[in-house]
This record gives C-alpha cells, sequence and structure tokens, in this order.
C-alpha cells in the first residue's frame, strides 16, 4: 500500500485517517470553522451535514431552509442552510463548505444502542468529490485533492 500513498502524495493529495466503529460507520474528525468535531464519513450521503445542537459549537449562520431532508430512515425533516463556512480535515481545507443542519437524533440514537458515543454530523459525497476522494478501506485512510 506504501505504492499508492506515494503515487496519491506525488498527486497532491492530502492524506486523512479515519476510523471504523462497532457499527461499520467510518468515522473522521473534522474542524469546521476551527472547531474539531466528530463525523461519519458516508459516501451516500449527498451533502454534508451537522445536527442543530451544533449551530452554536461550529459558529454556523444558518437559514432557515424550504428544502426537507430524507436519510437514515427518516424524511421530511425540517434543514437550514449554513453557507460559506470552512472545513478542515487533516491538512485539506475549503473555505466555501455549505452544510445542510438538522435533526440528527435518529443517528445518534442508532449509534447509542451500539454503545457508540453520538457524531457532530456527516461528510458527504458533496465533499468526496470536491476533493477527489479515494477511500483506501484496508489502511483506513482518506485521500483529498
Amino acid at each position: 500500500m506504501e505504492e499508492l500513498q506515494d503515487f496519491l502524495k506525488e498527486k497532491k493529495y492530502k492524506k486523512i485517517k479515519f476510523q471504523v466503529l462497532k457499527t461499520q460507520h467510518l468515522l473522521i474528525i473534522a474542524k469546521i470553522n476551527g472547531v474539531k468535531g466528530k463525523f461519519i464519513l458516508d459516501t451516500g450521503a449527498s451533502t454534508s451535514c451537522a445536527g442543530f445542537e451544533s449551530i452554536e459549537r461550529f459558529l454556523l449562520n444558518a437559514e432557515f431552509s424550504d428544502t426537507k431532508a430524507a436519510g437514515a430512515g427518516a424524511t421530511g425533516m425540517e434543514t437550514r442552510l449554513a453557507k460559506n463556512n470552512e472545513i478542515q480535515l487533516g491538512r485539506w481545507k475549503d473555505d466555501k463548505f455549505h452544510l445542510i443542519v438538522f435533526d440528527m437524533s435518529h443517528v445518534n440514537e442508532a449509534l447509542k444502542q451500539y454503545k457508540t458515543k453520538p457524531v457532530d454530523g456527516i461528510i458527504g459525497a458533496d465533499i468526496l468529490l470536491k476533493g477527489e476522494a479515494i477511500i483506501d478501506y484496508s489502511s483506513q485512510y482518506l485521500y483529498l485533492k
């Protein structure tokens, strides 16, 4: 696997460690507006998001939205949109990061059933696409360009 790491380093990819939880979710640490949080790395989530309780913590300017969220067993959830935030995953950064804010209690309740600590949000395909992501499951690294 060192060949992969060397190749991606040459291509200017940044390497970010993740952890596999008991639930088989991928846990990654991210900074939103300079504040660290725990996020699930979810290739099936179209947009990155955080819970309502994270608005103050991550200094989000969350505006009301007419869009309804769906996923992880819940539909029709009220949302807010927080535009132009800074996200940092390892050494990879983006300062035009938009985040959907909604009630994540159903996600954290599911994690709690497995005695897993709650998360602040989900890193979705929007970031993975923007960073031209490569996920190395065997070494537990995410690479973003």
